[in-house]
This record gives C-alpha cells, structure tokens and sequence, in this order.
C-alpha cells in the first residue's frame, strides 16, 4: 500500500513539474515575443541569449522586427532552428545605419563571442605564410607564425608549391640576405660583420659590409613586395624602364642586372594563372555542399593584375541548416579580413541578400570572369573529394555508408540496402547448366553467403527458366528458414531477367524486395542501371564509385558463375570407362593413368603389363572388364 502511495505521489509531482515547466515556458515565449513587438524596422543586429546570460547566437538583419519575429512564427519548420529558439531567454539588438555595416558588426561579434548556434570556421591547419621583416635591412621567409610586430605577411599559403616558387623567384632576382645578424647602420660602420657563404655564392650582395647599398636594399624589397602582392607586370614594366635609363647612361653592367631580372619575373608571370591582364583587383567566391549538406565548402581567389596570386578553400560547418547564400554571407567578410582584401569587385554565383562595404558584387554569365567562377567552383569541389577521401581513409565505413545512401536516393528505396543478392547462369548449349548467388553486405563482398546451384528442372538452354529456378529455390528456403531477406535483388541481365525474377518474388512467393537489373552494352560493358516496373533506366555516373561497385557486383556474380560451370564441366570431362569397373578405385585408377597415359591402351595391354602395374587381382577385375565380350 505505502508502494502504490509513493508511485501516485510521484506521479502527481511529474504531473505539477511538467505544469510549472508549461507555464514558465509560455511566460519566456511572452517576454520574448514582447521584446521583438517593441523592436524597430531597421537595419542591425541581434544577439540570443541562453538562461546563464550566455550569447549563443548573434544574427544581422535589414528589418530587425520582421527578421527576428520569424523565430516565433509556429510554421518554423526547421528542427534545428526550434532547437535554439527553446534554449533563448533573452534578446538585445543594436540598430546600425545600412545592411553593410550590420554585416560588418555581426562579424566582429561573432569573432569575439564564438556563439553556439553561429556557423564557424573549421580552420585546424595552419597554412603557411611569407613574412618581410621590419628590420633595417628585411629579410624575407616562409613562417606559420603571425605576429605582426615582426614584420609584413602575405598569405596564407594553401598550395605550398605556389609559395615556394615566389620565394625561389625573390631569392633569383632580388637576393634578400638569409642571415639572421640584427645588422645595423652603426654595426657596417663600425665593420662589426664578415660576409658569409651566401655572399660569395652569389646569393646575397653583402649589405652588412656595404657592398650593397642601404638604398638598392631597399629598392629591391620594395620590388619584391609588389612580386608578393602579385603585381609582376607593374615591377616589370619598372625594371624596364631602368634598362632603358641605365643603358643610356652606358652603366651596361646596371642595365643587364634589370635585364636578367625582367626575364626571371617574365618566365614566372607566363607560369602563373592568367586570366586576363584587364582583370586588375577581384575578389571570386563559390560555395558547394557535401552530399548530407552538414558542410560547406567555400573556395576564395583573389585575381591581380590578370593573374590569380591566391587560392584558397574553406570549411564551414552548418548549425542551423543554414542556406548556401546565408553562409556565403557570413563566410566574405571574414575570409577578406584575413586576406587584407581591399578588392572592390566581388564575383559570386548568384545574388546575396546583404552588400558588403565599399565592394560590388557581380555575377558574370560569361567571359574570363566567368572563367575564374567556374575556376574556383572546381577547386572548391577538389578540396570537398580531397577531405572525402581523408576522412574514408580513417574511417572505411563511412564510404559504404555514402554508397549506400547515394544507391537508395537513385532508386528511392524506402530503407538504405545494405544487403544486396546478385544471381547469374551459366551453361553451354544447356549441358552443365549451373547458377550463383552472391551477396554483398555493407558495399562489400560476403562470400561465404555466397550459392551455388545445379539446374535440375530446366531442359536445354532456357535462361528464363533457370533463373526463375533458382530464385525460387533460395527464397522459398530462406523463408521457410526465417533467415533476413535482402534488401535489393540485382539480376546481370534487362528488363527480361529483371521480369522473371519479378514474377517469381512478387507473385508467387509475395515478398516485398525491390529489383534491379544491370544491363551491358554491344561491346558488354555495364551501361545501364534499371529499376521499377515498367523498368526505368536510372542515369549513373560512369566515373563514379557507385558505378564502379556495381560493375564490380556485375563482374563478381558472372565470375563466380562461370567458375562453378567450369569446374563442373571439367569433372564431367575427367570421367572415364575406370570410373565404371566396380572394384577398382582412384588410386588403381590413378597408377593406370601414369603409367599407360590413356584408356585406349589400358584397354590394349596385356594381362602381365597390367599385373606389373597394379597386381594380380585388380589386373584381372581390369582385364576382365574390357575384354569380357571378346
């Protein structure tokens, strides 16, 4: 009695705690509702609050008050939106004068505070970057430490190729020291330095011991500077014009240094990406989703004087199934922070709802523009194969995780099919006529499910018939046994095997397994995935993984096949007269065979030669047998 008492006391405290939740939840909605009522219709931006007075999401909008009382509204429909909405307990905004500068604000704060809900940067790699030193006489390095107290970095550096070749061309031209002595002006006057290899390897002009002037020092970082920042032509066009100065002054040793140097940087530009020297400063960005859209990747190139001086992919990670335009919104501002991009164009594939400041947003249809948006596009989709690939390497089953889901949405099947049968006959002119099974689980061979099967009732060479056979062999046992069903059927063969096999699974034995069939063309290549009755033909991509699964299921299942067939046939083809002559087994037989090679000359031999080979008693069984009619 005092048990049933406590369960009904618990229940009426559930009862009470769920009420009391009820109605503090609908005093929160209120107050928030109260809140966005009393909000302006302006441009700015907004910050959630969870109940420990953490900002756990911070938004920009042109209408304030229409954006954020579309939290509330009840026909929200995303889960993950209604997920924040129940963790909101407070809200503040801050009004700005134009959609530009709330883009810009929710940027900083999103940097600052780092919400939960905020779709962030996964930015785990550190690229390197190039650094030219504050010092009086700079040097210039490759580093993946940023601290601008030390100097000027440009990158990062995501193809670190690109980056080795701007060195090695600044290294050839320009020849900045390598040495790390804090030279100074009072040291050289002071001779406190001795010059090192690099000097008489020609690599370094020696500043530390005035062989090189503070002033052409200097000049030629300046040039190198502009190399970095990808204006080759300007420092080439300036190094022409000193070749012309320096030869009519007749100083021919300064004219063919400036000479040696446009040649270095001319064979550079031509190896570069060019798109066209019209294109002066742009910015080019392209977004593209992996296949369960919880990632984004956003490629970004910046074009300088007609040539693409960088290139880099970003991942971004989805918190509120974020649109492809609401994270390339987020995603420029950020990423032309980090590149210093001051680029007043920006190219990107199609329109975005807020304007980034002093910077126009332009979609070419086509043109070099379009060009480098379709450039950027593939490198985007480069990086998203690349991370696919790293991440199946470390973890195997994802990729027949992916090949499944991608197989289920080509053929809509209601559950993904991780357990696939494939059958195949084999036969020649009807003699010998066999069939297997093969059975794929998780996108890979499971062969020891895999069947074998002698025909038994089919009559001459009728494929239609010993496929529907065996079909109905294996799945008549398997239901009587209670074993799992597959969950698709794949026959090597059209719509007429795909038919037969129909007929038997669906009609007569009522079972609900959908059916595909792999059809080869005229040169018998796997050309065609059909499904569904009346057989559509589902469009594969011939590159694809899928494709190559399913002509590895086509090619294994006809393998296996021909195999059993071959193996069938062989051991009909080893059976001889010996095989028949009671009294006599395989091992007299096999001492016959090696020592008179064929039947036609046991049959020939003598009594004594028979004796001699394998004795009396079982020469006379021999001899007796072919000889009894004679």
């Amino acid at each position: 009695m005092f048990h049933v008492k406590q369960i009904v006391l618990k229940a009426l405290c559930t009862k009470e705690l769920r009420q009391m939740n009820k109605e503090e939840n609908l005093k929160r909605i209120a107050y928030l509702k109260n809140i966005v009522l009393n909000m302006p219709e302006k441009p700015g931006t907004y910050q959630f609050y969870d109940n420990e007075k953490t900002i756990i999401y911070v938004g920009k909008a042109k209408n304030l008050k229409r954006r954020v009382s579309s939290y509330f509204h009840k026909e929200v429909d995303r889960f993950k939106t209604k997920v924040l909405v129940s963790k909101i307990h407070d809200i503040s905004y801050s009004v700005v004068k134009t959609e530009e500068d709330a883009l810009l604000i929710e940027n900083q704060l999103i940097k600052q505070y780092k919400p939960k809900y905020n779709v962030l940067l996964k930015d785990g790699k550190t690229y390197p970057s190039i650094c030219v030193t504050n010092e009086y006489f700079p040097r210039i390095f490759k580093t993946r430490t940023i601290n601008k107290r030390y100097g000027t970095f440009y990158g990062p550096y995501s193809h670190i190729g690109s980056m080795y070749a701007i060195l090695d061309i600044i290294k050839k031209v320009y020849k900045p020291r390598t040495c790390r002595f804090p030279i100074t002006k009072e040291g050289i006057e002071q001779g406190k330095y001795k010059p090192c290899l690099e000097y008489h390897l020609h690599n370094c002009g020696a500043p530390c011991i005035n062989k090189q002037s503070y002033e052409d020092y200097q000049e030629a970082i300046k040039q190198a500077r502009e190399v970095l920042k990808g204006n080759t032509r300007d420092v080439q066009k300036l190094l022409k014009l000193e070749m012309e100065k320096y030869a009519e002054e007749l100083r021919f040793e300064d004219a063919e240094i400036c000479k040696q140097r446009y040649l270095a940087l001319d064979n550079f530009a031509a190896k570069s990406e060019i798109v066209s020297y019209t294109i002066t400063d742009v910015d080019v960005f392209t977004i593209v989703s992996d296949d369960s859209r919880k990632n984004a990747f956003i490629n970004y190139i910046h074009v300088t004087n007609g040539a693409i001086n960088q290139s880099f992919t970003y991942e971004y990670k989805r918190k509120l199934d974020e649109t492809d335009e609401e994270l390339l919104n987020e995603a420029i501002p950020e990423i032309r922070e980090r590149f210093n991009s001051t680029a007043k164009e920006i190219i990107v594939p199609f329109e975005l709802d807020f304007k980034v400041k002093d910077a126009e947003f332009f979609i070419p249809q086509r043109g070099d523009k379009h060009h480098l948006l379709e450039l950027s596009e593939m490198n985007a989709k480069q990086y998203k194969f690349d991370r696919l690939k790293q991440t199946e390497k470390l973890n195997p089953e994802q990729k027949q995780t992916r090949l499944m889901r991608e197989l289920q949405e080509k053929l809509k099947l209601s559950k993904l099919p991780y357990h696939i049968e494939c059958f195949d006959n084999s036969n020649i002119s009807g003699s010998d006529a066999v069939a297997g099974c093969i059975v794929y689980k998780g996108m890979k061979p499971s062969k020891k499910d895999y069947r074998k099967y002698n025909i038994k009732t089919v009559v001459g060479p009728d494929d239609y018939a010993s496929m529907q056979e065996v079909v109905r062999r294996r799945y008549s046992r398997m239901q009587k046994e209670g074993s799992p069903l597959p969950d698709l059927i794949i026959t090597d063969g059209g719509k007429g095997q795909m038919e037969v096999v129909r007929e038997v699974v669906e009609d007569e034995l009522h079972l609900n397994i959908p059916i595909a069939g792999l059809a080869k063309d005229d040169r018998h290549r796997t050309n065609e995935l059909l499904f569904g009755f009346p057989q559509q033909t589902i469009a594969l991509d011939i590159k694809g993984e899928l494709f190559k699964v399913l002509t590895q299921i086509q090619d294994e299942v006809h393998r296996f096949a021909i195999s059993f067939h071959r193996d069938k046939r062989s051991k009909s083809q080893l059976h001889s007269e010996l095989d028949d002559i009671k009294g006599i087994g395989p091992k007299t037989k096999d001492a016959l065979l090696k020592a008179l090679k064929t039947v036609k000359r046991i049959k020939e031999t003598d009594i004594q030669v028979l004796t001699n080979t394998i004795g009396a008693s079982k020469a006379t069984i021999v001899y007796n047998y072919f000889h009894a009619n004679q």
